[in-house]
């Protein structure tokens, strides 16, 4: 990390877990884990935990984030949640893009593109997921699927706009599979990430990018990983559902 130049973020993907009271109980045993963090907190939870998470996290240092949304202001998209209706939620932070809605519920790059654009217009911050399949990497286009996602979510992004994004580099192979990559692998994945930025808009806004690693970090590696130079937090899945577990992976981020 280098937090001179760029914000360290810790932030949590809840997937389809926790009920609104489960949401709830769980936020409230992190507050207090989490409270001197040196770094963001975000937690990106179901739609409908946002009203039950929001309201546990005010007055603390939490974040709350959603883990999709629609790029329509409104319509016949069943289905599917917009801008406005997370704006008057309270949420401030939507992940995009993640492999499992790549995956499972056929985003493509341009949806993740229109996605993000809808995002920042409306002024949250978007997390958005970009990464490489087992294959791809054993084919040896890792550098080149990763710089071609990340400049396709940015196609129309402002250099001003760029402050609200955060780029999370997620292997598809090591998510959920309790495969990590190496550290130097997450680090040279980033990197990969950081150079399509500076192609796109120049080697000082690429350095003040937030560029994350989303692939089962959890408390037992997270210090190795966010010791990497390009390495600025994490998109935590599993761990995330875990108040103590989470709280080690926000303080390695906060040294």
């Amino acid at each position: 990390m280098n937090k001179a130049v760029r914000k360290a973020v810790i932030a949590g993907n809840w997937k389809m877990n926790k009920t609104p009271s489960e949401a709830k109980a769980l936020i409230e045993e992190m507050k207090p884990l989490v409270k001197d963090a040196d770094c963001d907190v975000v937690l990106c939870v179901p739609f409908i935990d946002i009203p039950a998470a929001v309201e546990a996290a005010k007055g603390s240092n939490i974040h709350i984030g959603a883990e999709n949304i629609h790029y329509k202001e409104s319509g016949a998209y069943t289905g599917e949640v917009s801008a406005a209706m997370l704006k008057e939620a309270g949420v401030e932070y939507v992940v995009i893009g993640h492999s499992e809605r790549r995956t499972y519920f056929g985003e493509t790059d341009q949806t993740v593109n229109l996605r993000t654009l809808a995002a920042l217009n409306a002024g949250f911050k978007a997390i958005i997921c970009v990464g490489e399949t087992l294959e791809q990497r054993e084919l040896g286009y890792t550098e080149t699927l990763l710089k071609y996602q990340t400049k396709m979510a940015l196609t129309n992004v402002t250099e001003d706009q760029l402050k609200n994004v955060i780029i999370a580099y997620e292997p598809v192979w090591a998510i959920g599979t309790g495969v990590t990559a190496s550290a130097d692998q997450a680090d040279e994945g980033n990197g990969f990430v950081r150079a399509a930025i500076a192609e796109a808009y120049g080697k000082d806004a690429a350095e003040r990018v937030t560029v994350q690693y989303g692939g089962s970090m959890n408390a037992k590696n997270a210090d190795e990983l966010v010791s990497k130079v390009n390495v600025d937090g994490g998109l935590i899945g599993g761990a995330s559902l875990k108040a103590v577990d989470f709280s080690v992976i926000v303080k390695a981020a906060s040294k």
